[in-house]
């Protein structure tokens, strides 16, 4: 057998370590009961450090001493994804990713009451410890790799997007939402307040609703199953899908939009290539091109106006009341100055994550004390979008991210929304018939297209590499404006 034979073998079996984890974490989070938080976290402690270990093997740096580059160039891409995981892997102390992953699950464990009652004391020593170890990491991590400390975090998450890529393209945003914002809201003001009829909105139709437009959306129920949990996700393997999601008999359209969110991130994972499966290649490109997936489907084609002129009437047959496509835009693209992220409008969501990359980024450094995070976040939260949160619970305690160790990731969030509306433009442009399609709740089109150009090349591409052959340039915040400018600067 070959060196690099044996590298995919090895491979394979921390991608299966990975996928196990991956279930227990679906489990954690929609099925396991309190009781059993504390056995949990020791399993995943023990799985991390056996895939350390295994990823670790001084065999694996022999295999990498002797290897061949093959001629095949999605295996010479794999076999450069291994090297860069092997010298993360490398550079971190097993005792310390177990640390770490202990940490993070006592704090995400602790964090769901806190949050709950708005306690941010409850949960802030944990919380230090997450940072005292992450930081620690980075550090590591940040000289094996030539990067900073905050680099090699992010980087992680999104392959060849750096903080000073980010920084340009969030600042011109910040100075764009200045003007667009009052802007918006003044238009807004003069167009038709025509509302959702009150509810009850029974839990079994939305959740039949659900299935069904995701089925629609292309989702393969055959491998995917849909659950409840108190933060929606999706989550499993390419071939056991694990989406939750949570519903709210007064507004039905919180758990359908956010299960048609995470439907795009299955029909991504549905659509990686199997015969590049558990192996670093055959995986999604990172997290930023897989958040363009997900608002690709929820933003651009569910919220459009030919998916809404659809989405109406099926929403009036199911809950029997009078829903109009013109009740459902003023709900599903109202602008509103709001507190919580994963709730806000895609005029002001970047403020959200703007706010949370700086804060994290003070955080790391440690030029921001975790005891002063609630304070700097109400002030940082006033300066963009003027208003102060009324209490940590809509504040610093909202997002299960870094109370779950994922510093540096929200960046992702906002590249995602960028992306997405890069590609929807061009995949209009090679659709004539895209917004036809959308009108009659076919899906189809745009889901083959993705398929060819994003899902079908895994990480053989990176994030602006996809964009390159995808639409011809790299990432240009331009297209995501000039979506915003459409939907929202123009008076109808």
């Amino acid at each position: 057998m070959t060196s690099y034979k044996r590298l995919e073998q090895a491979f394979a079996r921390i991608a299966t370590l990975n996928e196990a984890a991956a279930m227990l974490g679906w489990d954690a989070a929609a099925m396991m009961p309190p009781g059993g938080a504390q056995a949990r976290g020791e399993q995943m402690a023990t799985l991390a450090g056996l895939s350390h270990e295994l990823l670790t093997a001084p065999a694996l740096a022999e295999d990498f001493a002797t290897v061949t580059p093959p001629a095949d160039p999605w295996a010479r891409q794999n076999l450069a994804l291994m090297r860069e995981a092997h010298t993360r892997a490398t550079a971190l102390p097993r005792d310390l990713v177990e640390a770490s992953s202990r940490a993070n699950s006592a704090c995400e464990t602790i964090w769901r009451t806190a949050r709950k009652e708005s306690d941010f004391a409850a949960v802030r020593p944990a919380l230090a410890e997450v940072f005292n170890l992450t930081r620690q990491s980075a550090q590591i991590l940040g000289a094996a790799l030539g990067l900073s400390p905050y680099d090699a975090l992010m980087t992680q998450y999104q392959r060849g997007i750096h903080a000073a890529d980010v920084a340009p393209i969030f600042g011109n945003y910040e100075i764009f939402l200045q003007k667009a914002l009052p802007q918006a809201e003044e238009i807004q003001n003069r167009q038709s307040h025509e509302t959702l009829p009150p509810g009850p909105y029974a839990t079994a139709i939305q959740e039949a609703l659900c299935r069904q437009l995701a089925a629609a959306a292309g989702l393969n129920f055959t491998s995917a199953r849909l659950d409840r949990s108190a933060h929606p996700f999706c989550g499993g393997t390419p071939t056991d899908i694990r989406i939750t999601t949570r519903y709210d008999e007064a507004d039905p359209l919180s758990a359908i939009t956010g299960v048609l969110h995470e439907t795009g991130h299955a029909l991504y994972e549905q659509q990686l290539p199997a015969a590049w499966r558990r192996q670093p290649v055959g995986q999604a490109a990172g997290m930023a091109a897989h958040e363009s997936q997900s608002l690709i489907i929820e933003m651009q084609a569910v919220r459009s106006d030919a998916f809404l002129g659809y989405l109406a009437p099926v929403l009036a047959s199911a809950f029997n009341k009078p829903i109009s496509p013109a009740a459902l835009r003023r709900r599903l693209r109202h602008v509103a100055r709001s507190f919580i992220r994963v709730e806000a409008d895609e005029l002001t969501y970047p403020a959200h994550v703007l706010l949370r990359l700086r804060l994290e980024q003070a955080l790391l450094a440690g030029d921001l004390a975790v005891a002063d995070l609630p304070g700097a976040w109400n002030d940082g939260f006033h300066a963009l979008l003027g208003i102060t949160p009324p209490d940590d619970a809509q504040g610093c305690l909202q997002d299960i991210h870094w109370y779950d160790g994922a510093i540096g990731y929200f960046p992702s969030y906002t590249l995602g929304a960028m992306a997405a509306a890069q590609l929807f433009a061009a995949a209009r442009k090679a659709l004539p018939a895209l917004e036809a399609h959308l009108a009659a709740g076919d899906f189809a089109p745009l889901a083959g297209w993705l398929a060819r150009h994003i899902h079908g090349q895994a990480a053989r591409l990176g994030f602006n590499e996809l964009l390159i052959a995808a639409t011809g340039e790299n990432l240009n915040p331009a297209a995501f404006q000039e979506h915003l400018a459409s939907r929202y600067l123009t008076a109808s």
